[in-house]
């Protein structure tokens, strides 16, 4: 006997009406009601979260945080500082080896990436002092572990959750890579905008060569945020086409990507001073080194797990659907 299923339905023959009893659909006015009552309620759920997240960047533009978007020329440096993370997030949705994403749902993804990224601004800012209590290099790891990883990584896959995934042209695993990746560019385009726009503010008279460097380093720190996220999405379509271990898939997911992106922000504060010193390109140039090892490594996991899915895609396109076991009953 099926474990998911009651001991009546699984032996029902299909002779006894088992509505209310051990089967449910809609049949009356009641069930109606009730349908309708939940489905107002999803909807109501998301809005409000697009809603105040959409509260929340507006806040930020109006305060000043964000006002330098006004400037073509911040909106040029956040442009070019987000090219290499529409690249990645565009080989992604190429390996899709199944139907291509519509644009109207990546666009869309994308957006609501931007959006929550003030959720994770305004959750690390809230972080308890206790973390950079116990000692700078301590304290930080804590933080960019306990915090910013699974705090950044989840207003991304919220992103996710709350569009493409309930859409049915989220049909396959991999799909949510892609939605993934998407969240990701969308998230470090409004993070470098960020970061540029407070610079270019404190710059003064060197705004061109300060705003033209920020926008370099974050160009090289923004597809982190495409593999990342790309990899807990993969574990959320995971999730998806498996809802008996739905809970613990995505958070599995969510676990590797915190724990990159939180090894990403703690090496980032001492390696590239080390591979400075070892090599003697410059502080820049060691940047530079260790983003290239760094994303190059979890970028080959990330195609890993892509490469995997293709395979297994390949290997069982062309077989017939395996005929369903009988049930205890037709034994």
């Amino acid at each position: 006997m099926d474990s998911r299923r009651d001991p009546v339905q699984a032996r029902n023959d299909g002779s006894l009406d088992l509505h209310d009893i051990a089967e449910w659909d809609q049949r009356t006015v009641l069930d109606a009601v009730a349908v309708f009552i939940y489905q107002a309620l999803l909807i109501a759920t998301r809005a409000f979260v697009v809603l105040l997240a959409l509260f929340i960047l507006l806040a930020e533009i109006a305060l000043g945080t964000l006002g330098g978007l006004a400037d073509p020329w911040i909106g040029v440096l956040t442009a070019l500082s987000a090219v290499p993370a529409l690249g990645l997030a565009a080989f992604v949705w190429h390996a899709d080896v199944t139907t291509q994403e519509p644009l109207s749902l990546l666009v869309g993804t994308f957006l609501l990436g931007v959006l929550v990224a003030g959720f994770a601004g305004i959750l690390n800012a809230a972080v308890p002092a206790v973390f950079l209590e116990a000692g700078i290099d301590l304290g930080l790891a804590a933080f960019f572990f306990l915090v910013v990883g699974p705090v950044e990584e989840g207003v991304k896959l919220l992103a996710v959750r709350l569009y493409p995934f309930r859409d049915d042209r989220f049909d396959a695993v991999i799909d949510g890579a892609v939605y993934g990746a998407a969240a990701g560019l969308g998230f470090a385009t409004i993070e470098n905008a960020l970061y540029i726009t407070q610079n270019v503010a404190a710059a003064g008279a060197n705004q061109f060569a300060i705003g033209g460097g920020t926008s370099v380093v974050r160009a090289l720190a923004g597809p982190g945020h495409v593999i990342y996220s790309a990899i807990a999405g993969y574990y959320l379509g995971l999730a998806k086409f498996n809802p008996e271990n739905a809970g613990p898939i995505v958070i599995k997911g969510l676990l590797i990507a915190s724990v990159i992106h939180g090894g990403y922000n703690t090496l980032a504060q001492f390696v590239p001073e080390f591979f400075a010193i070892v090599t003697g390109v410059g502080w820049f140039g060691g940047f530079v080194l260790f983003v290239v090892v760094f994303d190059g490594v979890f970028g080959l996991v990330l195609v890993w797990k892509l490469q995997a899915y293709r395979r297994a895609y390949r290997l069982v396109h062309d077989r017939p659907a395996p005929k369903s076991e009988p049930t205890e009953f037709e034994r």
